[in-house]
């Protein structure tokens, strides 16, 4: 059966993918409540139908940072998507560029932000602030001269949360014989990513920070390093660090609170992207769709908003856009998709979802993603 939906694209990469790469990029922290709220509050959300209006003419299209997006999506940053399907980030950012929409290229990717713009479309790249600055600052000089036109600032990582799956997938704590013998016998049984990935997608080291570990060889010696360089001093005068060497829009990722988004206003971000981090860090908080119409309200015209976590189809897309979103990213549906069978998956899973965004703009009676507010929804609820 063809995949329709994005919960077909995840069932087609739990069949691909090697257990450990499946629940790294399913599964959240804890007992992972945040999770399924993001996904569950926006499915409670009720679209108010319309009929009898005029719909022969549809705009799909915003502006974000300068640019024009064919549609009001982009996709998040996910790490190690090299891991998923032969140097993973490449195929995701040509799809996104197809698709008309930005790519954001993630700090832990498998390919160097070189090797994605060589794909002829710079990403928006992704940074964590990290304890060794030197590097930090080589990092944004290497994403200005490969043509990155926005950096997503990630601050909601002063350390990792705890991913219980990942313990028990053995992506993480496994160690040794047993650590090796686990990983050997999941790639033994999954042939196709076995021959598509580890045979044909090396090198599998981390691209953007391979100079920082000498003798690296593995993914792991190089998320050892980044878990060593998070740093928990960070506050927003720390961006001043970041504004000296980097010149372009600055989105902050990782906002859940009005206070946080007020100051980042004052932090001279050009937007923010309000996130739980798809439920990987702090479990228990609200879902990224409930945050998002305070933070709107906080901000104004002061910055551009969006939202990431929970995304899961079109309409989900226009509930966010009538809460507040200028667009929104998603992280999981396309890494679903890129495991499932690489770039043309991809390309078909958002296809989906501007189909399925056009069917609820004509039967919510809005002609123009632009003009999406609270009167789209079902105020009853």
């Amino acid at each position: 059966m063809p995949p329709v939906s994005v919960s077909d694209y995840r069932e087609l990469a739990r069949r691909r993918l090697p257990p450990m790469f499946f629940e790294y990029i399913d599964g959240g922290s804890y007992a992972e409540v945040t999770l399924k709220r993001n996904v569950e509050d926006l499915e409670a959300i009720a679209l108010r139908q319309r009929v009898m209006r005029d719909m022969t003419s549809i705009n799909t299209s915003v502006q974000a940072v300068g640019q024009t997006l064919a549609m009001p999506l982009g996709l998040s940053p996910v790490g190690m998507a090299g891991m998923y399907a032969r140097r993973g980030e490449t195929q995701a950012a040509r799809a996104a560029a197809q698709a008309g929409i930005p790519f954001c290229l993630s700090t832990v990717g498998v390919c160097s932000v070189e090797e994605v713009a060589a794909t002829g479309t710079a990403p928006w790249f992704q940074l964590y602030m990290l304890k060794d600055r030197g590097y930090m600052r080589s990092l944004l000089e290497r994403a200005k001269a490969a043509g990155c036109p926005v950096l997503v600032f990630t601050v909601d990582l002063p350390l990792p949360g705890s991913r219980y799956r990942d313990v028990r997938s053995g992506f993480t704590g496994a160690t040794g014989l047993s650590g090796a013998l686990n990983t050997g016998w999941q790639g033994a049984t999954h042939l196709e990513w076995f021959w598509d990935v580890y045979v044909n997608g090396q090198p599998h080291t981390l691209g953007n920070v391979q100079d920082a570990v000498q003798g690296g060889r593995r993914v792991n010696d190089f998320l050892s390093w980044i878990a060593r360089n998070f740093d928990r001093s960070v506050t927003w005068a720390d961006l001043d660090f970041v504004r000296e060497i980097w010149d372009g829009p600055i989105i902050i990722k990782g906002v859940l609170d009005p206070e946080d988004a007020r100051d980042a206003v004052k932090a001279g971000a050009q937007g923010l992207i309000v996130s739980n981090h798809g439920g990987r860090q702090l479990d228990g908080v609200k879902s990224s769709i409930a945050a998002l119409p305070r933070i709107a309200d906080a901000v104004g015209d002061d910055l551009e908003v969006f939202l990431d976590g929970g995304v899961r189809s079109g309409l989900d897309v226009l509930k966010a856009l009538a809460l507040g979103a200028r667009a929104c990213f998603v992280g999981r549906p396309w890494a679903y998709a890129l495991g499932a069978g690489g770039e043309k998956m991809i390309s078909r899973m958002l296809g989906t979802l501007k189909n399925e965004l056009v069917t609820a703009m004509i039967l919510t009676g809005c002609n123009d993603v632009r003009r999406a507010d609270k009167a789209l929804l079902d105020a009853g609820l």
